[in-house]
């Protein structure tokens, strides 16, 4: 099969690569928009409250700018996401700090500063509920009846028999805190006024028809009236699948009120104070463990601080309870899992959502099993890993494609951990002030939606041969970074037998491209893809039969293959592009469009949670060197070997790039990145304040892609997005533990952290995460 492959599995040029290395490429602050206005955001500064006024200075001159408050919305005053119970703008109550209260526009930046330092909130201050565990004890109800957003269980076995019968009891509670999205380009959005109260929204996003749907409803108007286009995209990594729903509501409503083009562009303070951030996690569980390292029994209690609102906490929540038990079969377990509401800015969607807190609460207490019981850490793992055939604890059982046996396999040669564990061990007696260490961790990660998730959205995918012969792919799937709009213009190439430089991705644009959904949960490449594959299959078939009936010959006599229709009669032969050419007065033969079709075989019950919750699993397996310095705490990732499993890699260079930069953002999750908070307040302001790894803090890394294609992808590929985020917190963890002695239960590992640690006391909890 790889033989016959042109353009599949080739590490082909980035599409847009030399637009963005030459600067040619316009992100929303580069747009040349002449008569644009700014808009800017008057924000609450108490957790909670009750607005008693808005004051406007009457020194300044209102009429020089638009000032609109929740009274301005047409609609249903909601940036609609999986609920509506997040405000566009706070319509009398405050519920987290940074909430926005009003929108001003303004010809210029001079001025629209000038008119927010004019505005005063007069607010009756509530007793706030900051601390997740205070939230899910209700006695502050601040959301719904008792704080609880959303809650899930899953069991299977009988727990109580398998506890008792279990030679050991081991629990552990692990935590987790914010991580910023930290993505090169801020939030930005223009809104432009048409015509008869339509608006046309240009803006850096995941989603254009999540926005679509938040702004139908805001502002209660036909969909017609709504469009939404993707501009470049400057990086996501989820930040933008929720929050531009809300910023475009703001921009919209500006725009709108004031019959001028608005422009609103958070800088990097703005954008770290006020947009969502990864959910801190509270995750306890106990373990019935044998004398042999089975592991026969689990009690999991996994809760997140969703902020003031939902957001995308629910299917957070979701993937967080179904990744649980991570790739370990457990044959009994009781896995309760709550989202809980607090007086904080709402936490939202972000690369792996759910996953890497359950990969590190669960990677973690193998760890802690390791420790006391004495049996050794990869033997434990080795000893209960899934197999074909093992099956979760909400009922999936896998027949095929478990690779956590592979992967682990792999990365174990690649990076030598049996040797080097005993070497740095040995090193470390003769090395007092820096000492090495070596880590391991595993995870999966489910491809696409949950359950039905896929059945719902029913994507549709379209292609079409353009006046400049090209074939154009049409989807809502958005380039952020990731290459979408390199490697869905390589299915379709490969797919007709056409080069990739005759295939381009049409920029999303709700008034053009059919809703294939999203572009979240790994599914951009396993779904669209497969069915921008279907498409181009459609495509040829529509064309070859039109071809029969303009050269008068019975239906069927063209077969298409490598790019060329070829008569079964003669054998004479038409190029793709020519016979296009010949169709253009008949544009219905020369696109096509495919809706999303189940994959048979697969079952889910929402009602009893129970069922095959994904199609297909990538297995991801982590080995990192680290050093630490005992004398100033600082921990330093030398190296990291991944052997990543998510089906066939469509471009491997891209792949590769996937798993070596979602592996880093690992990392800094896990000892750099700390969100400190006051009275409910993020306070790093800038990036000086919140530390990201930087190029002198990646590892050296080794990549390894293993393929197991999957039926249901494209050429056989999996979803591999969110895979390197899962396992890599808790890798950095268990090699730390290793180098110094001591046990991280929770993450950051920050300097101060590992001095608690290393002295043997627990700090105080602060405000900043769970």
């Amino acid at each position: 099969m790889e033989d016959k492959l042109s353009v599949v599995g080739k590490s082909l040029q980035r599409v847009e690569a030399l637009a963005k290395a030459c600067g040619e490429t316009l992100f929303i602050d580069d747009m040349p928009l002449p008569e644009c206005w700014l808009g800017g955001t008057v924000r609450a500064d108490v957790p909670r409250g009750k607005i008693r006024a808005i004051r406007r200075d009457p020194a300044f001159d209102w009429e020089s700018v638009i000032f609109a408050d929740a009274g301005d919305i047409p609609g249903k005053n909601a940036a609609s996401m999986i609920r509506d119970d997040y405000p566009a703008l706070a319509p009398g109550e405050i519920s987290f700090p940074t909430q926005a209260v009003a929108l001003i526009a303004a010809p210029d930046r001079q001025t629209l500063l000038k008119a927010l330092s004019s505005v005063s909130l007069d607010i009756e201050e509530l007793p706030p509920v900051l601390d997740v565990e205070e939230a899910a004890r209700g006695n502050t109800v601040i959301w719904g009846d008792n704080n609880v957003m959303d809650e899930y269980r899953v069991a299977c076995g009988d727990t109580e028999a398998a506890f008792s019968s279990a030679d050991f009891i081991i629990e552990g509670t692990y935590r987790t805190k914010h991580q910023e999205h930290a993505y090169l380009e801020t939030q930005g959005i223009v809104a432009i006024p048409g015509e008869n109260g339509s608006i046309e929204i240009i803006g850096s996003m995941q989603c254009p028809y999540y926005v679509h749907t938040a702004l139908v409803k805001g502002f209660s108007c036909p969909p017609e009236k709504i469009v939404v286009k993707q501009a470049a995209t400057g990086g996501a990594f989820g930040g933008k699948e929720d929050y531009p729903s809300i910023l475009a509501f703001h921009a919209a409503l500006l725009a709108r009120k004031s019959g001028r083009a608005v422009k609103m562009v958070y800088d990097r303070k703005e954008d770290l104070l006020c947009t969502t951030k990864r959910h801190p996690s509270i995750i306890r569980i106990k373990t019935g463990v044998m004398k042999d390292g089975s592991i026969t029994a689990a009690d999991i209690d996994i809760l997140l601080d969703g902020g003031a609102f939902t957001t995308m906490s629910k299917v957070v929540l979701s993937r967080g309870i179904l990744h649980a038990t991570g790739c370990y079969f457990i044959p009994a377990a009781n896995i309760r899992a709550r989202a809980v509401a607090t007086n904080t800015p709402p936490n939202g969607a972000f690369r792996g959502f759910g996953v890497p807190q359950s990969a590190f609460a669960i990677e973690r207490h193998m760890d802690r099993i390791a420790r006391e019981t004495g049996i050794e850490s990869l033997s434990l793992r080795e000893k209960n890993l899934m197999k074909n055939g093992s099956s979760f604890p909400f009922g999936q059982v896998l027949n095929e494609g478990v690779s956590a046996g592979l992967v682990l396999e792999k990365v174990l040669e690649i990076s030598g951990y049996r040797e080097k564990r005993r070497q740095f061990e040995e090193e470390n007696k003769h090395s007092p002030s820096v000492r090495k260490g070596i880590g391991l961790s595993l995870s999966l990660h489910g491809g696409g939606f949950t359950g039905s998730g896929e059945e719902s959205i029913s994507g549709i995918a379209s292609v079409r041969v353009t006046e400049d012969r090209k074939v154009e792919v049409l989807v809502s799937s958005v380039e952020m970074g990731q290459g979408a709009s390199t490697v869905l213009p390589m299915i379709a190439a490969e797919t007709l037998g056409l080069d990739l430089s005759d295939v381009r991705h049409h920029t999303p644009d709700t008034s053009v491209v059919p809703n294939s959904g999203p572009t979240v949960a790994s599914r951009t490449t396993m779904y669209v893809g497969k069915l921008v594959q279907d498409a181009c299959l459609k495509l040829a078939e529509k064309m070859g039969e039109k071809a029969g009936d303009i050269q008068e010959l019975p239906s069927g006599s063209f077969v298409y293959g490598r790019g060329k229709f070829k008569n079964r009669a003669d054998g004479r032969e038409i190029p793709f592009f020519d016979l296009a050419d010949l169709l253009a007065s008949h544009p219905e033969c020369i696109e096509a469009s495919v809706q999303y079709s189940p994959i048979p075989g697969f079952s889910w019950s929402e009602e009893t949670y129970t069922g095959d919750a994904y199609k297909a699993y990538a297995w991801v397996a982590n080995v990192v060197e680290v050093a630490v310095d005992m004398d100033t705490y600082e921990i330093q990732p030398l190296k990291a070997y991944v052997s990543a499993e998510a089906g066939k890699a469509i471009s491997p260079v891209l792949a590769s790039g996937q798993v070596e930069g979602g592996s880093l953002q690992a990392f800094g999750y896990a000892y750099l990145e700390d969100i400190s908070m006051k009275n409910g307040a993020y306070t790093p302001a800038h990036l000086n304040q919140y530390l990201i790894p930087t190029s002198l803090d990646a590892p050296d890394f080794q990549v390894d892609l293993q393929e197991v294609p999957f039926s249901g992808g494209p050429y056989g590929a999996k979803g591999l997005g969110e895979l390197p985020m899962d396992s890599g917190a808790p890798a950095i963890a268990a090699a730390v533990e290793h180098a110094a002695g001591v046990f991280p239960d929770r993450i950051p590992i920050t300097g101060e952290y590992l001095h608690f640690l290393l002295l043997g006391t627990i700090p105080q909890k602060r405000q900043g995460g769970a």
